[in-house]
């Protein structure tokens, strides 16, 4: 994990974020905290995940969800050289 994220001020909204209880309190939570364009890039990134594991071409994703070839090599890249936690949360999330 990059130490260099590892703070007081992010652990703090780590620990908001954990306290919501449900969809609702997380749409009205960032769209506090986010511009809208910022929660869609999240979310376009997440959807990147979601079907780079599903094996789809880099052309089908960026004709799908709007995103770059940039972002989706960015992606990629956290996909096979980070932390594992976008298959952690695709995991919990298929249950």
């Amino acid at each position: 994990m990059n130490k260099k994220i590892r703070t007081e001020a992010v652990d703090h909204l780590l620990d908001a974020i954990l306290s919501l209880e449900n969809r609702e309190e997380c749409y009205s939570f960032f769209e506090d905290l986010c511009t809208v364009k910022e929660l869609l890039s999240l979310s376009q990134r997440f959807e990147v995940a979601a079907m780079l594991r599903s094996h789809k071409t880099y052309l089908e994703i960026a004709e799908q969800t709007g995103a770059s070839t940039a972002t989706i090599s960015r992606v990629n890249r956290s996909l096979n050289y980070g932390n594992d936690s976008y298959d952690l949360v695709f995991k919990r999330i298929r249950k």
